[in-house]
């Protein structure tokens, strides 16, 4: 099409954080170009962001610890210190202000619409899309702080969120309400599940062979709808059940949106079971797309050691370029070669919870997962999923261009597993979580597998997969974790507790600092109102410094949260 050039070039440095192509002030859109650039923009505010879920929260989790050499400020992450205003790693500005852009961005394309110019389709792709900022923005804000500042009104800057101008605080339970509504009602009559295909756009002429396109990479970066809208039903199950924390059942309330995630969870990963999105027909017994399967071991640590994302796990992702100063600063934390600081560590006990054969059923030193996270240079230990010693991908150890995940299929399955707990779909869960779907105990039909295809076992419709799903566990090569197929021995309550439980070890064992274990923490203790779920698992790596009963008394005081003053104070 004839935007097509014209967008190319004014996109040549794509993500560049020094770029102009975001829009301000009294800035409006006033092209279809504009309406790209001012778009990107958006995604250099996601992008300026993507390390700091990480850095903030995964210090405070079960694992990571900090050095001899690490900074006041990440020591008093880990310290669980309850003042932390100007701490940089805890100032929530940086969220805030990806919100900012995008409802100034939705503002002006409001506006936009009316020019007689405008490409309709795409214009609602990119409203749909800045929606979907907007809202992934707010639900990390909450599962950091439990509570975010709501608004959407253009506004300036960061500092305009002040009482004095009628802000207020909204706790977790209302936060998720009013994401969710956005998320249902979209807006300008604009459905919030739309996507972008720049390939489609940009490079038509490798549509059916989009490894080939320098814009594959493009169609990753925004928050994808089926895993924000089911995360955001998690959330909202979890608050209405606190209010039935101390009752031996559920809330009745709360199984509608538990049915909402796992419905969207399992339309999405059975349409990549079915390789619908083949475009070119190939031999779909040989995928492994967004399948726990006996590849998975094998390909581990190509979700994190290639320039690119790795294909068959990824959902959404941010991405870097170093040589066009795309930077993040997770090398720069975690590596101990120079020129990197090697701030943060893993701890001996978070390490060794991975053979600790009562938390890791059937762990060895030679679990994928255990070889790929850690790594040990010269007696040193360290964070090694990013880029081991001797990386050929990233040759040098300045090469802070890592991808960082937004969404992983793993995370689409262990989201899948909770929601089918919290469903009473216990042999189903047991399926996704440990065992795999097989066709011994798929039945078409059966209420248990509603969602589910036989395409998910070895015996497709198409003949035999050679890649069926195996579970999240057991396509590792260990053994299935403990968990509760029936009510019989606890009940309806003790049955999805134990399951819950079971869920959230897990997520530490394939998560770790990715940003995303402690928010399932989180999310388990305000659902069970149970803030010794996150003690329990934090409060152990603080034993070796005689710190572990200070820290458990400041999670159990509510310090599970990150302290700080979301309604920002007008300037002096």
């Amino acid at each position: 099409m004839m935007l097509t050039t014209v967008m190319i070039s004014s996109c040549s440095d794509f993500f560049d954080p020094d770029t102009d192509d975001e829009l301000n002030g009294e800035d409006y859109i006033s092209s279809n170009t504009e309406m790209y650039t001012g778009f990107l923009g958006l995604m250099t505010k996601m992008q300026a962001v993507g390390d700091k879920e990480i850095l903030l929260t995964d210090t405070r989790a079960e694992l990571l610890e900090p050095t001899e050499d690490s900074n006041p400020e990440l020591i008093s992450l880990y310290n669980y210190d309850t003042d932390l205003q100007g701490n940089s790693y805890a100032d929530p500005s940086g969220y805030y202000e990806v919100v900012i852009a995008c409802n100034d961005y939705l503002a002006k394309m409001g506006d936009y619409r009316n020019n007689p110019d405008v490409d309709d389709e795409i214009w609602q792709n990119l409203v749909s899309s800045a929606i979907r900022i907007k809202v992934w923005a707010y639900k990390t804000i909450g599962e950091i702080y439990g509570k975010a500042v709501w608004f959407d009104d253009p506004i300036a800057k960061v500092t305009d969120i002040t009482e004095a101008n009628g802000f207020k605080l909204m706790d977790m339970n209302q936060l998720m309400d009013q994401c969710l509504m956005l998320m249902d009602n979209g807006m300008y009559g604009v459905t919030t599940n739309r996507t972008i295909d720049w390939i489609a756009w940009l490079d038509p002429e490798n549509v059916t062979n989009a490894a080939n396109s320098q814009y594959r990479k493009w169609n990753w970066m925004v928050p994808p709808y089926e895993g924000l809208y089911a995360e955001l039903c998690l959330w909202k199950g979890a608050c209405l059940d606190k209010d039935f924390a101390e009752q031996t059942t559920p809330n009745p309330a709360s199984e509608v949106y538990y049915k909402k995630a796992a419905d969207v969870l399992l339309k999405i990963l059975t349409y990549y079971a079915d390789c619908k999105y083949m475009v070119t027909p190939k031999d779909p017994g040989s995928s492994v797309y967004w399948l726990p399967s006996a590849a998975t071991p094998g390909k581990y640590s190509s979700i994190w050691n290639y320039a690119q994302p790795y294909q068959s796990e990824v959902v959404a992702a941010l991405i870097y370029d170093y040589t066009k100063n795309q930077t993040n600063t997770l090398l720069k934390h975690f590596s101990n070669e120079y020129p990197n600081k090697y701030w943060l560590r893993p701890s001996e006990l978070g390490m060794n919870r991975y053979l600790d054969k009562d938390f890791n059923p059937g762990g060895t030193t030679q679990e994928a997962r255990y070889k790929c996270n850690f790594g040990n240079s010269a007696g040193v230990p360290y964070v090694a999923k990013f880029r081991p010693v001797g990386s050929s991908v990233r040759a040098n150890a300045y090469q802070d261009d890592v991808h960082i995940y937004i969404y992983r299929a793993t995370q689409y399955h262990m989201m899948l597993a909770e929601a089918l707990n919290h469903l009473k779909r216990f042999i189903a869960m047991n399926g996704v979580f440990n065992t795999g779907v097989t066709k011994e105990i798929f039945v078409d039909g059966d209420p248990e597998w509603e969602g589910f295809s036989r395409n998910w076992t070895g015996d497709a419709e198409w003949g035999t997969r050679k890649y069926p799903s195996q579970g999240l566990r057991c396509c590792q090569g260990v053994s299935a974790r403990p968990v509760k197929t029936t009510l019989l021995e606890l009940g309806e309550k003790g049955t999805m507790k134990f399951n819950d439980l079971a869920i959230l070890d897990e997520t530490m064992l394939e998560f770790p600092v990715e940003g995303k274990t402690y928010a399932f923490m989180n999310r388990m203790a305000v659902r069970y109102n149970d803030l010794s779920i996150i003690a329990d698992r934090v409060c152990p790596k603080y034993e070796a410094t005689g710190k572990s009963e200070e820290i458990r008394a400041k999670i159990m005081a509510g310090g599970n949260w990150v302290p700080y003053d979301l309604r920002l104070k007008s300037a002096e």
